[in-house]
């Protein structure tokens, strides 16, 4: 039975999932939709499978759940049964739209949103995208040229997208960032005043980062008067520890170094460190610049279509990070660039400087003003 809506009010659908590259930008901008004056309602549509659902559930959004999956990267019988899976995700997302009756639906890009945003060219509701990444996927690319307003959040992205109603906003970053600064975040943590380290591989980790630094941490405290804060990833964490009791069997005793499958708060581990190794993914990156942290970028090379190298590439270019090829991260590669910062305050501060540079602290308020725009022609 459909919801009676107040027409003064209104209510908006917002759509991305998979990974948190995809689906904090998306709470971001919903949780301001949230806190307009003329908002009845925000739906949150994803995967019921998947992150989004679950942050969706803390973030007290109501959830409408649509199964899809990625597309396959070959010709198959698999892209047969994707397609169909498609079409019925899709007529199940007009369902939610004659349902509901949303004024606007806000998409950043991935499998996740397709079904939707395709619903809501569909049926001429009005579609805002935003392209998280340096350079525009798929489902960007389709959409962009029926969309009534697009997002990016790197300049380069400009380049993939036909569309000219294009507004270049950083990606919108969780509050939570503003909220503390390293002194009190580290007091969190009861962690000391000195040269911190965070290794993460974004939010599903990164075997390779884990490994590289569990064969290179028992030479890298016994050298160095530092701290590491290090985020496995939920399905790395066993083995990682199983890696680590055999190479480094008193790290439990080391209270410089903090392991965790994942946090939470991801901001407080994040703004307490000087210094982030990282996967290259849109968010991390976005949240890197917004902490103030050097950071060494691996881009995992199997990103659809490879964008995490060039999201890292972007970075380097504009003197705000280190770039080391994911081929090429081994051990001493590792430790090499690592002490390239641990040995060179000045070039530390300055990657801290030029990432800081880069942060679009108005993005969430600018696409919402933005969807207010395309509402109010």
């Amino acid at each position: 039975m459909s919801e009676t809506i107040d027409n003064k009010k209104k209510v908006y659908f917002v759509t991305g999932g998979g990974t948190g590259g995809h689906i904090y930008p998306a709470v971001a901008v919903g949780n301001a939709l949230q806190k307009e004056a003329d908002t009845e309602k925000v739906y949150y549509v994803g995967n019921p499978d998947n992150l989004e659902k679950k942050i969706a559930d803390e973030k007290v959004f109501d959830f409408l759940p649509v199964s899809i999956t990625a597309m396959p990267k070959t010709m198959s019988f698999d892209f047969i049964k994707w397609g169909f899976k498609l079409i019925g995700a899709t007529a199940k997302s007009v369902g939610y739209i004659f349902k509901y009756k949303p004024a606007l639906i806000f998409g950043t890009g991935g499998y996740v949103s397709a079904p939707m945003l395709f619903a809501g060219v569909l049926t001429r509701t009005p579609v805002v995208i935003h392209e998280c990444d340096a350079i525009a996927g798929k489902v960007t690319k389709v959409i962009a040229p029926y969309a009534s307003s697009v997002s990016v959040a790197f300049e380069s992205a400009k380049d993939d997208i036909k569309s000219d109603k294009i507004h270049y906003n950083g990606n919108p970053v969780r509050e939570e960032f503003s909220t503390v600064d390293r002194y009190h975040a580290r007091q969190k943590w009861n962690l000391k005043d000195k040269l911190t380290i965070m290794v993460m591989g974004g939010s599903q980790g990164a075997k390779k980062l884990n490994s590289v630094l569990v064969n290179s941490i028992k030479n890298l405290f016994k050298k160095y008067d530092i701290q590491i804060i290090h985020q496995t990833g939920l399905k790395n964490y066993d083995e990682t520890v199983k890696e680590l009791k055999k190479i480094y069997p008193e790290y439990t005793e080391n209270s410089q170094y903090i392991i965790r499958p994942y946090f939470k708060k991801m901001y407080l581990p994040m703004i307490a460190s000087d210094i982030a190794v990282s996967r290259a993914g849109s968010l991390s990156i976005s949240e890197i610049c917004v902490s103030g942290l050097a950071s060494i970028l691996i881009p995992y090379p199997y990103a659809a279509a490879d964008h995490q190298r060039k999201n890292a590439k972007e970075m380097e270019e504009l003197g705000a990070a280190l770039y080391l090829d994911d081929a090429q991260c081994t051990v001493e590669s590792f430790t090499e660039k690592l002490e390239e910062l641990i040995n060179d305050t000045q070039k530390m501060i300055e990657l801290q400087n030029n990432a800081k540079a880069l942060v679009k602290t108005d993005a969430t308020k600018n696409i919402v003003e933005q969807i207010k725009a395309v509402l109010n022609k």
